[in-house]
């Protein structure tokens, strides 16, 4: 097998991207139409025997650039989208107190917010949208939680002076407990 000509179909192949017929293959090698379809069966059971991720898919008439089969769980895994999963409202307030208070201990947020939030914080931080980032100089040393880039990515910030004000009834409610 001619490794140039060869190299040369690979590359038409994939800017194709669709069936290309056999006699425009061999108008463009400058050769007749068996020598290409000699290339062509030796391009296919090259691939095949070296288990290369694409494959010739080739008919009486053309030739294409297919991905191999025995691949096909990657592909799917690829190109389908991550489910999304919701988050609570009890997990979006206490994002939204780490926000505005960080850098604050699960005590200051279960104090905001009126209720336990360990679930919470803790599937924040799976999410990866807070993290500990030190502890807090205080008897028990609790730690000290805040936002990551993570979050600003995902809300689309650039730094945290980008978050809107709050409109608080109270606005004390997020001062240092």
């Amino acid at each position: 097998m001619d490794k140039i000509q060869a190299s040369i179909v690979e590359c038409l192949l994939f800017v194709a991207g669709e069936p290309v017929l056999i006699t425009e293959i061999a108008r463009v090698l400058e050769q007749d139409e068996a020598a290409t379809k000699t290339l062509l069966y030796e391009m296919e059971t090259t691939y095949r025997d070296e288990g290369r991720g694409i494959c010739l898919m080739t008919t009486d008439d053309t030739v294409q650039l297919v991905s191999n089969r025995d691949y096909i769980t990657y592909v799917e895994t690829l190109l389908q989208p991550e489910q999304k999963k919701s988050v609570s409202q009890s997990i979006l307030e206490t994002l939204a107190v780490v926000a505005y208070k960080q850098p604050c201990t699960r005590a200051e947020i279960e104090a905001v917010r009126g209720v336990r939030c360990e679930y919470a914080v803790g599937q924040l931080q799976k999410l990866g949208l807070i993290a500990a980032v030190s502890r807090k100089d205080v008897i028990g040393k609790p730690m000290l939680y805040a936002t990551t880039d993570t979050f600003l990515h995902k809300f689309g910030l650039h730094n945290l002076s980008e978050l809107p004000s709050l409109p608080l009834e109270d606005p004390t409610i997020l001062e240092t407990v």
